[in-house]
């Protein structure tokens, strides 16, 4: 693995001073505490919790509840919200600042699925100017000294576009940092990320740091993308899915002290079983734990001499002791292969027409008619 420098950096997020500049994106079903606490092993930066559903937290959801909890080990902690109405958003920051659940509290303003998207939420809901400027500023009031950031998408789709906009006015609100996945919903996870755009935002948002998400798949896309952006930090997504240890190669990378990687196929084995350790210490059940990191299996071992029968297996394990059993029969000395474990991985798809309310691009301004109907964008469970 080839790997860029650049000169030490780091990042402040309100009164949060990160050794680097980078952050973890959170990633439905990904992103609990068990991957959290894997990727913090190898790094550093701030890693942010599943996206969490005010209206459910607000009401105490079990699930919920459980999702907002932060192993000892986690500092500083950071849970992101989702929601559409600003009054139900800042009793949810009300809630997790009082409780003392986490240190930062990021807003989703990015998630580009169908069923939240059709009701007026995630990367839809910055259309609506004003609701948006709402939302941002009671929730920065509610948060008190908590830094509270955004994180983004371009728009909905080319001709839609309100990552400027959207900017100033989180800017304005008082924002601590915002962070721009630099695609609109109807590109969805496909084609490139457009990091121009992320460009453009630091060039308009010059008080609160801004930071770029969007196709980093190693160390090296990182700096780069900090060369040609200027922007003030990263957030990586899907390029960590199966490689936590990307996060001590961006240690290195932006100066901060981390252990070399040498990722044989030993090394991988290792942080599998780990991952399957720490989901069966979160979920409390061993069986669900080793069923949880089985959508991790392909990730992990993209590229590597594993043959079908070893995957397959470890993709219907159900407990650490099949795990061993069948991580024992891997060539350990197997080196890295180069080329076919790096690049994409995760979602992609075509880009798709947005699922959008009706009559939803014909003004900035939110309709009375549709405030009843977004709040079925606040689904019951969190994470989605």
């Amino acid at each position: 693995m080839t790997l860029a420098t650049a000169s030490a950096r780091t990042l402040n997020i309100g009164p949060i001073a990160l050794d680097v500049p980078v952050v973890l994106a959170p990633m439905a079903g990904i992103t609990n505490t068990a991957f959290r606490r894997l990727c913090r092993e190898y790094g550093a930066g701030l890693y942010v919790s599943e996206m969490i559903t005010s209206r459910a937290l607000v009401e105490r959801n079990e699930t919920t509840m459980r999702l907002i909890r932060h192993h000892e080990s986690e500092t500083p902690r950071s849970i992101q919200l989702y929601g559409v109405d600003p009054h139900t958003i800042s009793e949810a920051v009300r809630i997790i600042v009082a409780e003392d659940h986490a240190d930062h509290i990021d807003l989703n303003f990015g998630c580009p699925v169908p069923k939240v998207t059709r009701k007026g939420g995630g990367a839809a809901l910055p259309w609506k100017s004003s609701l948006f400027s709402q939302i941002v500023t009671q929730a920065v009031k509610a948060a008190g000294d908590v830094p509270l950031t955004i994180k983004m998408r371009k728009g909905i789709d080319p001709d839609h576009l309100t990552f400027l906009d959207a900017g100033r006015a989180a800017e304005d609100a008082g924002v601590s940092a915002i962070a721009l996945h630099a695609r609109t919903a109807s590109e969805f996870y496909s084609g490139f990320a457009d990091w121009n755009a992320i460009g453009e935002l630091k060039q308009v948002v010059t008080s609160v740091p801004v930071l770029g998400n969007g196709d980093i798949w190693s160390a090296d896309d990182a700096v780069r993308m900090m060369q040609q952006t200027d922007c003030d930090g990263v957030v990586v997504g899907r390029g960590c899915l199966g490689r936590p240890w990307l996060f001590g190669e961006l240690a290195a990378a932006f100066g901060a002290e981390s252990h070399p990687v040498d990722a044989t196929l030993g090394f991988v084995a290792d942080a599998f079983r780990r991952h399957a350790e720490l989901l069966v210490e979160f979920f409390e059940d061993e069986d669900r734990g080793c069923r949880d990191v089985r959508k991790h299996v392909a990730w992990y071992f993209k590229g590597y001499p594993v043959g079908g029968d070893i995957r397959t297996g470890l993709a219907t394990a159900s407990s650490l002791a099949e795990i061993d059993e069948l991580l024992g029969q891997l060539d350990h000395s197997a080196p890295y292969p180069g080329a076919d474990a790096e690049g994409q991985r995760g979602r992609s798809g075509r880009p798709k027409r947005p699922a959008l309310p009706d009559k939803w691009l014909e003004s900035r301004e939110l309709a009375a008619s549709a405030s009843e109907m977004m709040r079925g964008a606040e689904i019951e469970n969190s994470g989605g």
